[in-house]
């Protein structure tokens, strides 16, 4: 059994390949293609099998994760779409929740909708909140609607009814309408899409998947002809941003649920080997080329959240974006990565950051044309990157190149030395990281103390042991191969499906047939959600429900123990509810009522796979292949560093700092006064004993 994992980043695109027979792994990477990210992955499958010297039909499965559904919606390149939805409500994407996400902006932007007004369309119809049929669908209303998208042109079209979520019948009967009069456009249905109460929410989750469903569709079928072109019959599966995987069916009918699913799997990779670590709390840390991500992982398991938002008017500002409620792991992302544009500001200080020369063209050191100042030329000038080394040696860096970016754009008009300028770079794109994982952890109840830090990606393990001294942690670990994580944690990845139902109603009157009852409905959608070849006898499921105080307007999400149901789990759930609510609020009101909102079920069923560690039971040395001078930040001057290579750094052995270890995807920066060996799983241990600083 032969599994290849696939990620396309914003500057690289990452390759792990796994015999699952005999543990073998194999990874490459190489720069993304943006005109065309497929040809990113038909040149790293086509490598990978001429390294193995055969052709792709040898392959047994494909997981692949990409940017392209996120991209879509941020460049605003997907489909023209069209929306129709109950009369009255077509203002819906443009009102809101009518809250300013910043009280003191009087030029404040919102996201323009993906829908521009002329294209919502209004029905005549109505619901009741239980579901009940108070206007019956006009059906001329709705085919002068269709007839009006259809003529203006629209490829896309969203249905987005008032209480659809509790019962779907007219939302049904408007697709069977539009399939009549408009058939091959593809349809969009929030009671398919999200079946959850939330007007607002529920109408933009709905719009943003039927905007990218076109563009994802053409997307996979050109995915699925190169690597069939190459030989590959086996099973292609996507992954998803709640951190499992799916089929390529449910992909194109649901693209929604793809739209960060790098960034989940690269989490999923850091809380495999934490596992193996034993370390119960780490927050995993993923710098590439574009972005950083930070998540924390608890007993094994990535943390997860339904409350999401895309295409961001204002970076990194909550509520500045289009909400998408569909579960995702739940991680902070920045604009620091190895790509990261550093430049002086009007008043004559550093910022690096968010912006980003991506792929093309790049840092100035990759000598494609560059020009402008970024972390990665800030890291090789400091001495951390080896340029004979880059890409194990596919990929030459050009230092000169990264000098003179450096001198133009920062250390000559701030009158010093290129090397200073270096650090600048680097220590501020450290410090913006620091602050955000703070906020993070502090806003989840939660100290990054008490962590370990995980850190990969093409860039983290250079900037890893900087930013746990910052976070004042102690314990780094840097799996094996952590340039290629994200990739990695897609083989490891289980197939899942999440379902929700919305139901309302007090704590005190929910019954265990109830429960049940609505437990029992979300896993038959699993079922048949799940991809036809998992075997439906080893599915698990985990409920969890959406709750708050009666009077609240925001619930929180309370997990419940496995294989609970009906009065078990209904005694448990104010326990859980208390548990959940005291660490992120520090206190609970056992006086009040508890109201329900939302049940919500998660499907998974465990892949198998065999031993991937990154051990290396030859090694019998510390890999030591001479000394470079670097920067050392927690010294803060020059010093001559060890290099190793981490292949041949045999397990147990203790390597002393200042080190610098690298591997063909990635190099770790161990900073002198702090400690690294190699454990039995190939996982790279650092401890900084940051009390010593």
């Amino acid at each position: 059994m032969i599994t290849l994992g696939s990620d396309i980043g914003g500057t690289f695109t990452d390759f792990v390949e796994v015999d699952e027979t005999t543990g073998r792994v194999e990874v490459y990477k190489c720069l993304t293609t943006p005109d065309d990210p497929s040809r990113a992955i038909d040149e790293g499958v086509r490598a990978l099998c001429e390294r193995q010297q055969r052709t792709a039909a040898a392959i047994d499965a494909m997981v692949h994760g990409t940017t392209l559904v996120i991209n879509a919606v941020i460049e605003r390149k997907g489909a023209r779409t069209g929306l129709i939805t109950t009369r009255g409500f077509r203002d819906v994407l443009e009102i809101g929740r009518e809250k300013r996400f910043d009280a003191y902006d009087l030029q404040i932007e919102f996201p323009v909708p993906l829908v521009p007004r002329y294209l919502r369309m209004e029905i005549d119809e109505r619901l009741h909140a239980s579901g009940q049929v108070m206007v019956p669908l006009d059906e001329a209303s709705v085919q002068a609607a269709v007839s009006a998208l259809v003529a203006e042109g629209c490829e896309s079209i969203a249905v987005c009814l008032l209480h659809a979520y509790r019962n779907p019948v007219h939302e049904q009967q408007v697709r069977a309408i539009i399939a009549r009069m408009a058939p091959g456009v593809p349809i969009s249905l929030s009671s398919e899409v999200l079946p959850e109460l939330k007007e607002y929410e529920r109408t933009t989750t709905t719009t943003v998947n039927a905007y990218a469903k076109p563009v994802a569709s053409r997307y996979l079928a050109r995915l699925e002809e190169r690597v069939a072109a190459q030989g590959f019959a086996g099973e292609l599966l996507m992954m998803l941003s709640s951190g499992g995987i799916n089929s390529v069916a449910f992909a194109r009918e649901f693209p929604v649920q793809v739209i960060e699913s790098g960034p989940a799997a690269g989490t999923l990779g850091a809380a495999y080997f934490a596992r193996l670590a034993q370390l119960d709390k780490v927050l995993a840390f993923d710098m590439g080329g574009t972005t950083a991500k930070l998540g924390l992982v608890e007993h094994g398991k990535a943390m997860r959240t339904n409350d999401f938002e895309v295409a961001h008017v204002h970076r990194f500002k909550r509520g500045s974006g289009i909400p998408v409620r569909i579960s995702v792991v739940d991680l902070i992302e920045i604009g620091a990565g190895g790509g990261s544009i550093a430049r002086r500001t009007q008043v004559g200080t550093l910022q690096v950051g968010p912006e980003s020369a991506s792929a093309v063209p790049g840092p100035a050191c990759y000598g494609q044309g560059g020009l402008r100042p970024t972390v990665s030329d800030a890291d090789l000038v400091l001495g951390y990157l080896d340029p004979d080394h880059f890409l194990g040696g596919r990929m030459k860096l050009d230092q000169a190149a990264a000098v003179r970016a450096l001198e133009t754009d920062l250390s000559g008009p701030l009158g010093i030395s290129v090397e200073e300028a270096a650090y600048g770079v680097h220590a501020i794109v450290n410090e913006n990281m620091a602050s955000a994982a703070k906020a993070y952890v502090s806003e989840r109840g939660e100290n990054p103390r008490s962590c370990a830090l995980v850190a990969f990606g093409g860039a983290g393990p250079v900037h890893a042991c900087d930013l746990a001294l910052r976070l004042g942690i102690d314990t780094v670990l840097i799996p094996p191969r952590a340039g290629v994580a994200a990739a990695f944690g897609m083989i490891v990845a289980p197939v899942t499906y999440d379902a929700v139902r919305s139901h309302r109603l007090l704590l005190r009157d929910l019954t265990s047939g109830l429960l049940d009852a609505i437990r029992d409905e979300m896993a038959a959608e699993c079922r048949e959600r799940l991809p036809k070849t998992v075997d439906l006898g080893a599915v698990a499921y985990e409920l969890s429900v959406d709750m708050r105080y009666l009077g609240q307007g925001y619930d929180v999400g309370v997990p419940l123990a496995d294989g609970l149901s009906g009065a078990q789990a209904i005694e448990t759930i104010r326990a859980s509810f208390e548990r959940v609510y005291e660490r992120l609020y520090g206190r609970v009101y056992p006086h009040l009522l508890l109201e329900i909102m939302n049940f919500r079920l998660s499907a998974s069923v465990q892949r198998h796979v065999a031993d991937l560690s990154g051990a290396r039971p030859n090694a019998d040395g510390d890999g030591r292949s001479g000394t470079r001078r670097a920067f050392c930040p927690r010294a803060r001057e020059w010093l001559q560093f060890a290099v190793h290579r981490r292949d041949l750094i045999a397990t147990g052995i203790v390597l002393s700092g200042p080190a610098i270890i690298e591997e063909n995807e990635s190099t770790t920066v161990v900073p002198g006064g702090a400690s690294a060996t190699v454990d039995a799983h190939g996982s790279l241990i650092v401890s900084l004993n940051p009390q010593a600083r």
